[in-house]
């Protein structure tokens, strides 16, 4: 009897063990990534980004969505999503036009 309680006992610290290291685990891998994003309508985007979508690759390609992004350390750029036909993409700009990754 007296070896069936200690194994019990046993039993239970470990078994509290892991699911506290699971917890930790888990808590250590979620990241939070804070970000603002705003609609804008085509016509509003800033004219560097007008210019470099009409002169580049892009020509030709109809806006069908933009927003602003800011992120957590405040920098901002342009996601804008394109349609040419049956293809879409997406781009990224900052406001001189420039592509960002």
């Amino acid at each position: 009897m007296k070896k069936l309680i200690i194994s019990a006992i046993a039993c239970t610290a470990l078994s509290f063990g892991s699911v506290q290291a699971s917890t930790m685990n888990l808590l250590s891998i979620v990241e939070f990534i804070v970000q603002e994003k705003v609609s804008v309508r085509p016509e509003d985007l800033p004219q560097p980004i007008k210019t470099a979508l009409a002169s580049g690759v892009y020509a030709g390609w109809d806006i069908t969505e933009a927003f602003l992004i800011t992120k957590e350390d405040k920098t901002q750029y342009f996601e804008i999503s394109l349609k040419n036909g049956s293809e879409t993409t997406k781009i990224n700009l900052n406001k001189d036009g420039r592509k960002v990754e």
